[in-house]
């Protein structure tokens, strides 16, 4: 059996939820719609679900290329109990994930596994740069034809959670890239990668610009209070652009607590790292070169602006030490 077909098996009624992490970004997006597709051929009605925001243009223009309906709920409450789940781009018990309290969940991913949730089928594979590139295969080892917008949205999903095939990349996301790159619009991909900031992001690059501390290699900044995520995560990649900076940790304190990006040019396990760095104040983890984090406020005994920073520079320092040793 195809691991599509493994899926299939596993799903008992005509109709599922696809869910996507919070505050989708364009590798989950792409992925959840190309799983929407493929069950559709099947006879399955799949609904997209997510917490949070689209908050970006690129995002938004993806959302309206592919031309579906996405649901956004707060809670798991608000939906069929009945129903089975499959995540995609990420996996139970992350921190950028609501539990949707199903004992039928399916999850398709690419992140490393932190935690022992159960699943009645899985698909995850670390080693691949983008959600993206495993969903495509499906299409090919299924025989399912795969239409213009879909091979563009796989297509630019797994442009962007490889940074332009530059990190992360396996021969699957080599194989996926050739394979879609000659069925997708690139005129649309050129309008995505020519539309991914707004003007009000410019300040936030400015505020995290003006505050940056290196240490060594090691490079941290704020973005200022309440950041959109997928900013929080473009600001470190840009200062990951920085001479002599190996790794990266952007962060900015909002309303429900503190949310990080941490980035890497290789010389250290981003993943591992945050992992280590945030286990008991709140969770993080991802890829070598590129990770996430989030730490409660009911965790810190400080915090303000100036409290919040030593925090997190002597909790990754701390980790980074240990690595240098």
């Amino acid at each position: 059996m195809t691991k599509l077909e493994e899926i299939i098996s596993c799903i008992k009624g005509n109709s599922v939820y696809v869910q996507m992490h919070n505050f989708p970004d364009p590798d989950a997006i792409a992925s959840a719609y190309g799983m929407k597709y493929l069950l559709r051929a099947e006879g399955i009605d799949a609904q997209i679900v997510y917490k949070g925001s689209i908050e970006n243009t690129v995002t938004a223009k993806m959302v309206k290329l592919l031309n579906s309906d996405i649901l956004e709920v707060k809670s798991a409450w608000e939906l069929d109990c009945n129903r089975e789940v499959i995540i995609v781009d990420a996996q139970n018990g992350n921190a950028n994930i609501i539990d949707m309290h199903s004992d039928k969940t399916i999850c398709i991913d690419h992140h490393p596994v932190y935690n022992d949730s159960k699943y009645v089928f899985k698909d995850i594979r670390p080693d691949v740069g983008a959600c993206a590139s495993i969903i495509a295969s499906y299409y090919i080892e299924n025989d399912v034809v795969i239409d213009i917008h879909m091979a563009t949205a796989l297509l630019y999903g797994i442009k962007v959670d490889t940074a332009d095939m530059k990190r992360g990349v396996t021969k699957l996301d080599l194989d996926m890239f050739y394979y879609l790159y000659n069925r997708a619009d690139h005129k649309v991909l050129n309008n995505l990668d020519t539309s991914v900031r707004q003007y009000d992001d410019l300040k936030a690059y400015a505020y995290a610009i003006a505050n940056v501390d290196i240490q060594n290699d090691i490079c941290f900044a704020s973005a200022g209070d309440n950041c959109k995520e997928s900013l929080i995560a473009s600001i470190c990649d840009f200062i990951m652009s920085l001479d002599g900076v190996n790794l990266a940790i952007v962060y900015s304190a909002k309303e429900e607590g503190i949310k990080l990006s941490i980035r890497s040019n290789g010389s250290y396990d981003s993943g591992r790292i945050s992992n280590k760095a945030l286990c008991d104040i709140g969770n993080g983890g991802g890829h070598e070169h590129m990770a996430g984090g989030f730490i409660s406020y009911d965790k810190l005994e400080r915090k303000d602006a100036a409290g919040i920073r030593e925090i997190i520079k002597n909790r990754f320092m701390s980790e980074v030490n240990k690595v240098n040793k």
